[in-house]
């Protein structure tokens, strides 16, 4: 078979577009696909109208946070003041809850984010007579909210081609809606470089509406005159960015408040009207992304020696565990051991938790297994948070390994490689065939391949630790050097891996970089 060649790699990169309904941003559906969105917009011309209190509740993740932006800022553009409540983990729970509906007592109630699953407190705000309007993009249980509408690709009868985008993304095409039905002067696209950042936050399949959205709005962020996204260009001293540059560096931080302490920090970061602002609210993230890390780094160790290694399903808890990081030791886990991970948090004889899994399996399927078991429940494919009382975690873990047993599907989906790479082909043309087609992320990775029968001339630990490799390398006749990030020395004489092709960039030469994903 032949190898990757820089036409090789560009023809398999063109290949993965090709038949996609939505290239151009002009082809998206339009709003009015959504089943509600119709009668939701003329409530809100109506609360405009007749000045009425509109409040927008949101959610302490990055893509409830970016759905509160850009919610905020749309109805400041149009010179309406809206409130807005982002719940605090700690003190509110999730979403729409009867705690956020004891602070709201008149006018309208829109819901970014989340909202499907909040039945009682729909209930509890439609006795105050104040109308509720749910935008949401998780899955539909059986029990819906008695909402005045509910914008939710995923429900029933709700016509919108495309149901796999995230919460922001719904909160965007409702405000399109309002600003049609209100005939305002509003470029939509303005929003795209927040809206970006929420698509890749939260896992979105990279795909067809998905990947031309995120094309546009990365673009975008290099000219957005928004005052965060200029100082998040400063700070990193770049103009271009690529999916890992909001996967890793930027989601995190505006990620840690709701984590840690309160999004509203990170709402105040993406609100900011001047560089000081954005600067102080950045500073306080990063801090708090620090101590995420010392944390996450802590639970990560304590539930790696709860974990039995035959269990197809890994269920673990600890006291006090911190819940704004169980959610990313889950996904660590789940990736580390290739099974569905699902980590609580126990506090005063109750279990919070978070489930992962990077598989062809569906959690929020799996979880409703055990339904009879829990305080309650919510989520995705991918993704989910469950509550319930202490003494059902036992039970809990039994029926998950068994569920998950029974499952034909695929408990860890193997990365796919393009290839065996020519490793003469790659220079800085050949990274710049694979960031012209960014952005990557779920269903449209970027590109790994295979190298095999390379002859290691040398081997060596670096970094503080000692917990990284690297490997010089020779490949029929030519020389390269690899890295394996938190590794341990190997003793071969010939190794086989995946690698990914990335742009080392030192005192501004730049450099082809290879990153070992795996072993082979």
């Amino acid at each position: 078979m032949s190898k990757v060649t820089k036409q090789k790699l560009f023809d398999l990169l063109s290949a993965r577009h090709e038949k996609s309904s939505y290239s151009k941003l002009a082809d998206i559906p339009p709003p009015t696909n959504f089943k509600d969105i119709d009668k939701a917009t003329k409530r809100v011309k109506k609360a405009i109208l007749d000045n009425e209190k509109i409040t927008i509740v949101g959610d302490y993740d990055v893509d409830g946070v970016v759905s509160t932006s850009i919610m905020v800022d749309f109805f400041n553009k149009i010179g309406y003041e809206v409130d807005y409540i982002i719940p605090n983990r700690f003190e509110h729970g999730y979403g729409l809850s009867t705690k956020i509906c004891d602070l709201i007592n008149e006018g309208v109630v829109i819901t970014v984010d989340n909202g499907i699953s909040a039945c009682e407190a729909t209930e509890t705000l439609n006795k105050k007579n104040i109308d509720v309007i749910i935008t949401d993009h998780h899955t539909v249980g059986e029990n819906i909210p008695n909402a005045y509408a509910i914008i939710n690709p995923k429900q029933q009868e709700c016509n919108f081609p495309f149901k796999d985008i995230c919460g922001a993304q719904v909160a965007w095409y409702f405000c399109a809606a309002i600003k049609k039905e209100l005939n305002l002067n509003i470029n939509m696209s303005d929003f795209l470089d927040l809206l970006c950042i929420a698509i890749i936050a939260d896992m979105m399949p990279m795909t067809s509406l998905n990947y031309t959205m995120v094309r546009n709005g990365l673009k975008k962020i290099e000219t957005s005159k928004r005052v965060a996204i200029s100082h998040l260009r400063n700070i990193m001293r770049k103009n271009s960015f690529v999916s890992d540059d909001i996967g890793f560096i930027i989601a995190p931080k505006i990620n840690s408040a709701g984590r840690m302490e309160d999004a509203s920090i990170a709402l105040s970061f993406l609100l900011s009207n001047t560089i000081e602002e954005a600067n102080e609210s950045l500073e306080l993230l990063e801090e708090l992304n620090n101590r995420r890390k010392s944390i996450q780094e802590e639970i990560s160790l304590k539930a790696k020696y709860e974990i039995d290694i035959n269990d197809k399903a890994i269920v673990v808890w600890g006291e006090n565990w911190h819940e704004g990081v169980i959610g990313i030791v889950a996904s660590k886990l789940s990736h580390a051991f290739k099974r569905p991970a699902f980590i609580f948090s126990i506090k005063d004889g109750i279990a919070k938790g978070s489930a992962r899994a990077n598989a062809d399996i569906n959690l929020h399927t799996i979880i409703s297994k055990a339904q009879h078991l829990l305080l309650g429940f919510g989520g995705h494919k991918n993704a989910a948070g469950i509550n319930m009382e202490v003494k059902y975690l036992e039970e809990f873990k039994t029926i998950m390994n068994n569920v998950v047993s029974n499952t034909s599907k695929e408990l860890y989906i193997e990365p796919i490689t393009l290839g065996e790479l020519d490793i003469s082909s790659v220079d800085l043309e050949f990274m710049q065939i694979i960031e012209s087609f960014e952005p990557y992320g779920l269903e449209n990775h970027k590109p790994i391949f295979k190298i095999t029968n390379a002859k290691i001339i040398k081997s060596e630990l670096f970094g503080r630790e000692k917990n990284h490799l690297k490997l010089f390398l020779n490949s029929d006749g030519f020389e390269f050097e690899a890295i394996k990030f938190y590794s341990n020395n190997i003793n071969k004489d010939f190794i086989d891996m995946i690698i990914s092709v990335n742009k080392n960039e030192f005192r501004g030469d730049i450099s082809p970089q290879f990153l070992i994903q795996d072993f082979l």
